[in-house]
């Protein structure tokens, strides 16, 4: 019982770091076994760790394959394509863009209104602006090419294949096909 000269302490809540310091140290693991590996094998050259800061995909480490192939419902890392709405948004140089693939080659998307369809079966609504307020542009209809993809997200605000400044991503974009860690 506190004395009436001595007031309780006060209950403070303890700093968030304590959740921190697990995912660096995993990350700071990680990095120097990709170090090692890189300097034992070359593994480099094929694989890379990718951090996640977006919230259209749930997983904020990816392990970047560079020499596997896309195929339907794998993560794809890419070079986004150069948009004066991308640079807005991202900066001049954005990082790469991770997104599923919703979409092969000689798939057909097609659309009614927002509401974008691979084979009949709906995958997206687009919005018709940016969170800042920028129109977007719908994105491509039609066959699928070769070598290129669809490309989205579940997430509502992810920037992806459903709007002309992502489009169709084709292969000489693609970074590799991603594996969540985290």
């Amino acid at each position: 019982m506190p004395r009436a000269d001595h007031p309780a302490p006060c209950l403070r809540r303890q700093p968030r770091t304590r959740k921190v310091w697990p995912r660096f140290v995993l990350l700071a693991g990680l990095g120097a076994g990709t170090l090692a590996l890189t300097a034992l094998h070359g593994f480099a050259q094929t694989h890379a760790l990718m951090i996640n800061a977006s919230p259209s995909l749930p997983h904020w480490a990816i392990w970047l394959d560079k020499d596997a192939k896309p195929a339907r419902g794998t993560i794809v890392l890419f070079a986004p394509p150069p948009s004066k709405l991308l640079t807005a948004h991202f900066g001049e140089r954005p990082q790469p863009f991770g997104k599923r693939v919703l979409g092969m080659p000689g798939d057909v998307v097609t659309r009614q209104g927002r509401i974008f369809a691979i084979n009949g079966k709906v995958m997206a609504t687009a919005k018709p602006r940016s969170r800042k307020g920028e129109v977007l542009a719908l994105g491509p209809t039609g066959t699928i090419p070769d070598n290129c993809y669809y490309v989205g997200a579940t997430h509502p605000d992810s920037f992806d294949s459903r709007y002309a400044a992502i489009g169709w991503i084709c292969q000489d974009r693609i970074l590799g096909v991603g594996r969540p860690i985290l």
